[in-house]
């Protein structure tokens, strides 16, 4: 069997090791035995092929796993639009109840409804957003 034919068979095992653990360690050393198939099928020999794969391994283990493991750890991804605003404070402008009233909200004037028909905020008090319906927010205090 050919070096080359090995290194790629080297390869795609550790491939499917890093598929079965991802721990972004053996996935780089197995770009690394990809580039050494390379260099086998181009006629190096043995111990050109062990320092290639050495200093292949080497290399992307400090470039792309640093790189893989930021990427993991990126943040969740961001709430926007009327999502935004659920737990968000909003202060009373017009009287609120069942039936209706205003908030100021995000700078921005809403309709409001208070969340338990029996409540009731007069303006200047300060509530949260509990959930938006249409165009009109739910608050509680």
């Amino acid at each position: 069997m050919p070096d080359w034919a090995i290194w790629v068979i080297v390869a795609a095992v550790l491939a499917g090791g890093e598929m079965l653990t991802v721990s972004l360690f053996l996935g780089p050393v197995a770009l690394a035995a990809g580039a050494t198939a390379i260099v086998a099928a181009v006629g190096a020999g043995t111990i050109v092929q062990l320092v290639v794969f050495v200093i292949a391994s080497l290399g992307t283990l400090a470039l792309v796993r640093p790189i893989a493991r930021r990427h993991l750890r990126m943040p969740a991804h961001l709430r926007t639009g009327t999502a935004a605003l659920i737990g968000a404070g909003a202060v009373v402008t017009e009287r609120i109840d069942g039936t209706g009233g205003q908030v100021k909200l995000a700078g921005e004037i809403w309709s409001a409804r208070a969340y338990d028909d029996g409540r009731v905020f007069e303006p200047g008090t300060r509530v949260s957003v509990l959930q938006i319906e249409g165009a009109t927010a739910l608050v509680s205090d």
